[in-house]
């Protein structure tokens, strides 16, 4: 049964009210946001205190502190949400699944890049003039590996995908969290119409479908963080427009179509060809397993058959 794949189920014995504010998916959505922005502001104070991002002080502290400005409002905000309103174990984030699920995510991100990268280079697009030893991986991985990978894939399918899929069913969670996803990215350097359609197409739906299929976050943040890092500290191409010094000096050519341009391989075609074609792999498994979730109301109509 889809049913079978919803995670939270409203407890039979809860009132309308609660219904309605508590354990919707509305009403759980506005609580991870209330406590989101509470965690943030804290997670502020706490790093100002310590001076973690201090003017002047190393990158590597820096990115230490814009891990955590990240990563602990998310993760606290949505283990309160899990424990407090849901009342279940957070399997989609069990730890047992990192060496497995988890190292799959980084695996497949790493492959899927430099697929896109290789086309680049095979189309003319892409030039490396040299290499750069010294370059320093570690900030990169903080930030825009797993500061950007738990965070981001705990709001948006962590939180948003999930908790729409119950209530609108899984195309409507595909279509909004995707959206979101990409409007999220408009306001990065260089980004325009085309590379916010492009991200929730390419990275929106792919990701979502991934948990959809797998019912955990730790492959989506393992992609994420794979395909960030090795775009920017391996290939030297910007990430979602923040400019990137990579191991690799590479300059990229051509029409924007195809290089992406100022905001990175991102916006590039081959990009978004590359991540439908997993999109539409992960879609045909989740097809033929049946596991299309319908929306809460014809769910409720079928019971009652």
């Amino acid at each position: 049964m889809p049913a079978a794949q919803i995670a939270f189920i409203t407890p039979a014995t809860a009132t309308p009210w609660q219904r309605w504010v508590v354990f919707s998916p509305m009403g759980r959505i506005v609580f991870f946001v209330a406590l989101l922005v509470a965690m943030f502001k804290l997670t502020s104070v706490g790093i100002s205190v310590t001076g973690l991002m201090a003017p002047g002080v190393s990158p590597l502290s820096h990115a230490i502190g814009n891990m955590l400005m990240r990563v602990v409002p998310a993760l606290v905000a949505y283990t309160i949400l899990v424990k407090a309103i849901e009342r279940r174990r957070m399997q989609e984030l069990s730890a047992r699944d990192i060496p497995t699920l988890g190292m799959a995510g980084l695996l497949v991100g790493a492959l899927m890049i430099s697929t896109v990268v290789l086309v680049l280079w095979l189309a003319g697009s892409y030039h490396v003039s040299g290499t750069n030893p010294a370059v320093n991986w570690l900030p990169a991985v903080l930030t825009t590996g797993l500061g950007a990978g738990i965070a981001e894939e705990i709001i948006t399918r962590g939180v948003l995908f999930r908790a729409v899929e119950e209530g609108l069913g899984t195309w409507w969670a595909l279509a909004i969290s995707a959206l979101f996803f990409g409007a999220a990215h408009i306001f990065n350097p260089g980004a325009t119409l085309w590379s916010s359609l492009a991200i929730a197409i390419e990275a929106g739906v792919l990701l979502a479908l991934l948990y959809h299929v797998t019912r955990s976050l730790w492959p989506c943040i393992g992609l994420h963080a794979a395909w960030n890092v090795m775009q920017g500290t391996f290939f030297g191409i910007p990430v979602s427009g923040t400019e990137a010094h990579g191991w690799l000096i590479s300059t990229r050519t051509g029409p924007d179509w195809l290089s992406g341009g100022v905001f990175g391989a991102e916006a590039s075609v081959v990009a978004l060809i590359v991540c439908s074609a997993c999109s539409a792999l992960l879609l045909i498994v989740a097809l033929r397993r049946g596991t299309i979730v319908p929306p809460a109301w014809q769910r409720t109509t079928a019971n009652r058959l």
